[in-house]
């Protein structure tokens, strides 16, 4: 009869699972273009995203 073997490994991240808990869920990151602030100002003419909001 095949003997199991052990996955230490295995074991001890299952452990560290049930001690932590799931891993939070995915988070959506938005566009750079929308997170940051441009770096040069615009001529006073064009649109700007920052002030339209």
């Amino acid at each position: 009869m095949a003997r199991k073997k052990c996955d230490r490994d295995a074991e001890v991240r299952r452990r560290a699972r049930e001690r932590v808990g799931p891993a939070p869920p995915a988070s959506v990151i938005p566009l750079k273009t929308k997170r940051k602030k441009p770096k040069h100002k615009k001529p006073p003419g064009e649109e700007d995203q920052w002030n339209a909001e």
